[in-house]
């Protein structure tokens, strides 16, 4: 069910990634309730920044293209680098995984939610560029959908072009920072939380089994592989931002009867939620993701911020957090030179088939909306739904 759709978002999705990589960078002590902090940043770490910059901007830097490089400027820098949140990350935790990544598109993550206040300069810039969401803007209500699924037929109910269809959305726990700042005891409360709210799932659609990867067995292994929701590989990109500690401590994988809701816990997010099916019926993989949000957040509540929204570990899933997409075959659209160039005007986003830093194969891509922020969940599907409805369109009219 939806297999090869699902291997491109779960090849990070490993037990077996190292948490030592990119471990030590930052100096705190913590709970979610109490930090001890040291009350200034170290010199060792602000010679860390400063060389991280003249390193985006030296020989080495020359091809980055990313939004860290554009908007980390000297000013930026002198500005933020003797600054600490109160869990203790620096300037350096947000910007090392794009440091050491130079082909990035991004290269920023947020360590806990005070950094994306206390690093305004630097993130209210990257936020702006990617979202067109300035700083005076705010997120609008909480607008799952419900109600409006009807709205969203499939979209090639014939099969020629779409092979899946898939809709997420990020959550954080509230009362928790984010990967890096966390503790182990911190990640195994999260875990003991959410699967007491999996526990209370009544819906049959809903309904499914928690995969700890943690002592996870052999065979379940091979099972979760050969069902594409489990792989060896680990992101650098996580890696580097110290986004791996303790793994495979409070991790795991939750997924329905029918493998068509599935939940990932503690990976990048303290929670990925994610309802796919093969084919394009989108208002029924939205109506499933609607169920399966509301169930788990009477449960366990989640961390919202006015302005932002839903809060999460990297700045591109912020506000609606709803990533909707489609594998899709446009052979003739996709062989023409201004392709990214048209889906680009219809606020989509292309990848390959295996996700992020990916590239397409047999012809297939990975379409979906690009904006998070700024547009509520509803209107995040819609903007998947009416930009790929346009690309089919094209592509029918090619000759």
């Amino acid at each position: 069910m939806a297999s090869q759709f699902l291997r491109s978002t779960n090849s990070r999705y490993v037990a077996g990634v190292l948490a030592a990589l990119g471990a030590g960078s930052a100096l705190y002590t913590l709970t979610p309730q109490t930090v001890q902090a040291k009350s200034e940043v170290d010199a060792a770490t602000i010679k860390k920044i400063e060389e991280a910059y003249a390193k985006l901007n030296g020989p080495e830097g020359a091809k980055c293209k990313s939004l860290l490089k554009k908007h980390l400027t000297k000013d930026v820098v002198d500005k933020l680098k003797a600054k600490k949140t109160k869990l203790g990350a620096t300037l350096y935790d947000c910007i090392r995984s794009g440091v050491y990544n130079l082909d990035a598109g991004v290269g920023v993550y947020a360590p806990d939610a005070e950094a994306y206040t206390l690093f305004a300069p630097l993130f209210d810039k990257i936020i702006e560029e990617y979202h067109g969401f300035t700083p005076k803007q705010k997120q609008p209500p909480v607008d799952l959908g419900e109600g409006k699924t009807k709205e969203f037929p499939p979209l090639d109910p014939k099969g020629k072009y779409i092979k899946s269809t898939r809709i997420r959305c990020g959550r954080s726990l509230k009362g928790y920072p984010f990967n890096p700042c966390l503790t182990q005891d911190n990640y195994l409360e999260m875990e003991g939380k959410v699967k007491k709210a999996f526990a209370e799932y009544s819906d049959k659609e809903l309904k499914g089994k928690y995969y700890p990867l943690d002592g996870m067995s052999k065979d379940t292994q091979k099972q979760l592989i050969a069902d594409h929701f489990l792989f060896k590989e680990g992101d650098r990109h996580l890696q580097y931002a110290n986004a791996c500690n303790f793994w495979p401590k409070g991790r795991g994988i939750f997924h329905n009867n029918d493998k068509t809701f599935l939940i990932w816990v503690n990976e990048e997010d303290h929670m990925r939620i994610i309802s796919m099916q093969e084919g394009s019926d989108v208002g029924k993989v939205l109506d499933r993701l609607i169920k399966g949000v509301r169930g788990i957040e009477k449960q366990v509540p989640f961390s919202r911020d006015d302005r932002l929204g839903w809060l999460t570990f990297c700045p591109t899933n912020l506000g609606s957090t709803v990533r909707a997409s489609v594998h899709i075959a446009l052979p003739k659209l996709a062989a023409r030179k201004d392709f990214i160039e048209i889906c680009e005007k219809l606020n989509l986003q292309v990848r390959g088939i295996h996700g992020e830093h990916s590239e397409s194969v047999g012809g297939v891509y990975d379409i979906s909306n690009k904006a998070r922020l700024g547009l509520s969940e509803y209107q995040a599907v819609k903007q998947m739904y009416d930009g790929v409805k346009k690309l089919i369109e094209l592509e029918e009219k090619e000759k």
